[in-house]
């Protein structure tokens, strides 16, 4: 469980990759007007607001098996209150039944972008077609969730495809994208 703030990476010069525009995206339950569309819209006033029993659920399916460094999460406790999650579970696999959890974090009255690492214990990154974050809990016992924006983080490095180093040489950097 280790999370920080994604301001905190821009002020130390951290370099990522946001990815989220190459997966698919779905949730278990919204309002109508409230869906995937406003989670990744990128306006920080708009919000996804399920409408179901916990845990509420967002899947990433990723075309291809996919490194991924960090998830971003934009949360506003100081607005949502009892909507704002408490605690998030992110889980990782090829598909929907074989998905592991990853992680667990709890957050506390959060107000901003939260960041919630993706590395095991051998500081490597999470590699999933899949990706499920659960809110399995929020404040004050409230039912329905408010997440406000959410983002896929992965290192420049790793946009290569599986198994193939990346290019170094300018002579093979121009054939990049035919592999």
């Amino acid at each position: 469980m280790d999370f920080h703030d994604v301001e905190e990476e821009e002020r130390y010069g951290a370099k990522l990759n946001e990815i989220g525009d190459e997966a698919v995206w779905s949730v278990s339950s919204c309002k109508v007007g409230f869906g995937v569309q406003q989670l990744r819209d990128g306006n920080l006033d708009s919000y996804w607001q399920s409408d179901g029993t916990q845990p509420h659920l967002i899947d990433i399916q990723f075309p291809r098996k996919t490194a991924i460094q960090e998830l971003g999460v934009y949360t506003d406790f100081r607005i949502d209150e009892s909507y704002t999650p408490s605690k998030i579970s992110v889980r990782a696999g090829s598909h929907y039944h074989d998905l592991e959890e990853v992680t667990v974090v709890t957050l506390t009255e959060p107000v901003g972008w939260t960041t919630i690492l993706l590395t095991n214990k051998h500081n490597q990154l999470c590699r999933a077609f899949h990706v499920q974050v659960a809110i399995l809990a929020n404040h004050q016992n409230g039912r329905d969730t408010h997440l406000r924006q959410i983002r896929v983080y992965t290192s420049p490095n790793d946009l290569s495809l599986e198994g193939f180093p990346p290019f170094t040489s300018q002579e093979f950097k121009m054939w990049s994208s035919v592999r």
